[in-house]
């Protein structure tokens, strides 16, 4: 069985993993799914301002759904989980990869 995201141990081995593949500061891509919402987008996108990221999204082809990529450079392994873990908090419903 596989750890449940947004638990303790998922975060504990998403961040060994980070230290094990990369030399930090790195370049993180996060991706995100949420109802085709525009505040959810925007939320979103307020978590990641003022760090230089670059925001893509692209709407499901029934336009339920719209996958939000954040490409930007994190100091830290502890610093990428505190944005998921910040994402998931603030945005009911958002999923992610």
């Amino acid at each position: 069985m596989s750890t449940p995201p947004n638990s303790e141990e998922f975060y504990d081995k998403l961040k060994e993993q980070l230290y094990d593949t990369d030399v930090w500061p790195a370049e993180y891509l996060y991706k995100f799914i949420v109802l085709s919402n525009k505040e959810k987008i925007e939320k979103i996108e307020t978590i990641f301002d003022g760090l230089g990221a670059v925001i893509k999204t692209k709407e499901s082809k029934n336009g339920k759904y719209t996958s939000v990529s954040i490409d930007v450079v994190m100091e830290k392994p502890e610093t990428v989980i505190e944005k998921y873990k910040e994402v998931a908090s603030k945005i009911e419903g958002v999923i992610s990869l």
